[in-house]
């Protein structure tokens, strides 16, 4: 995979983040029967930028998801794993072997690299 590739890749995956933490947003919103001018209000935010995030068009600071965490009355932590600021705890916990062979930027012969250098590594300290 060439560099540019790689890049495209990251940032398709960025957009898919900001996506989901925008839609994750407007589904609390409306669960709470708010509408976006209220929320922007009580998080103190501005309408269009809330408007922005929803629609995955910004990525709003961990201050901001604060905000809207506590205007929402929701875990700020769940907003930091949307937004990729924080792990995903049912994904932090799998080991490297598993890391390297569930991710989708490397090729059979990378994943194959990847796991001989850390098997080296693991060998050389037992």
């Amino acid at each position: 995979m060439t560099s540019a590739e790689l890049r495209s890749e990251i940032e398709e995956r960025l957009a898919e983040r900001l996506a989901d933490v925008g839609d994750f947003i407007r589904n609390q919103r409306e669960v709470a029967s708010m509408s976006m001018r209220r929320l922007a209000e009580v998080a103190n935010v501005s309408n269009p930028y809330l408007s922005q995030i929803e629609r995955g068009l910004r990525r709003p600071s961990a201050e901001i998801l604060q905000q809207i965490a506590k205007a929402l009355k929701i875990s700020v932590e769940t907003l930091y794993v949307r937004a990729g600021i924080l792990p995903d705890e049912s994904t932090a916990a799998i080991g490297v072997r598993e890391a390297i062979g569930s991710d989708t930027l490397l090729s059979p012969e990378q994943k194959q690299a990847l796991l001989n250098v850390y098997e080296s590594f693991v060998a050389t300290h037992l």
